[in-house]
């Protein structure tokens, strides 16, 4: 299966989990979607049928409330059924409303407080360049998310310790819940703060898979942070760039409409 179909597939296994759960960040999901296809497409090293395999490399999805998505792409590619979806934020479920790693095969760091991933995977990949280890460590955050101080001592550390088998992903939507972030606490220009800490950036289309495929398989000396531009709700268009959609739940009929936008009969 390519990224694309994954990402489509990834979109509608959403859209029916969070329906069915009557909760969930189906905004969030959708922007960080692409991204993922790509990574579990295309990039990362890793074994299903062996989730502790040493040389895997790492995923942390530090934005986790957009866990469902997460979900999604762990089950099709093979961590668990995708029937366990429908048991989302059920009661005894292993799959909550954010990622657990003593529940979830394939999950590498629980989240869900914002601002924690970034400095877990930085430790990472210290942990493997101390060992002499080849894998690498890979981490998605939120932009919003960059507001808290933590990912910025991560970032300090990351880039004196020039950390080449680091790359960070920001899905920057550009909303975060309830506002945008640049009204919020702005935070462009990004690159250059990055670049600041001893960081190489590059900015791309977080929808555009060539893009994302070129990026995330290259090597690189220093940390890498790819600014990922990306529209909240991608993918069905009342949902696009709408703050309301951070964690709103559609009705049926919203979900009928937005499977016949993806391409998935409902």
């Amino acid at each position: 299966m390519d990224s694309r179909e994954r990402a489509r597939l990834t979109r509608t296994h959403v859209l029916r989990t969070i329906s069915g759960a009557g909760l969930g960040h189906v905004g969030g999901d959708f922007s960080v979607t692409d991204i993922l296809a790509v990574l579990y497409s295309d990039v990362l090293r890793f074994d299903p049928a062996n989730p502790q395999w040493p040389d895997r490399d790492r995923f942390v999805l530090s934005k986790g409330h957009a866990a469902v998505s997460f979900y999604t792409t762990l089950a099709m590619s093979g961590y668990f059924d995708l029937d366990e979806l429908t048991s989302f934020a059920a009661e005894g479920s292993m799959l909550n409303g954010h990622p657990a790693r003593a529940k979830v095969p394939g999950v590498e760091t629980s989240t869900g407080p914002l601002g924690h991933g970034l400095p877990v995977a930085v430790g990472m990949a210290i942990g493997a360049r101390i060992r002499g280890q080849q894998w690498r460590t890979f981490v998605v955050t939120g932009d919003g998310e960059l507001q808290e101080g933590s990912n910025w001592e991560a970032a300090m550390l990351a880039g004196h310790r020039s950390l080449g088998n680091l790359t960070l992903i920001v899905d920057r939507n550009r909303l975060q819940q309830g506002a945008r972030t640049e009204e919020t606490n702005a935070l462009d220009p990004l690159d250059a703060k990055f670049e600041a800490f001893g960081w190489e950036a590059v900015e791309v289309d977080g929808h555009d898979h060539e893009q994302l495929r070129r990026e995330l398989t290259r090597t690189h000396d220093k940390p890498l942070v790819v600014i990922a531009n990306t529209t909240k709700g991608r993918g069905v268009s009342f949902m696009e760039d709408l703050a309301v959609w951070h964690h709103k739940v559609p009705s049926p009929e919203q979900v009928d409409a937005a499977l016949v936008e993806i391409g998935t009969s409902s």
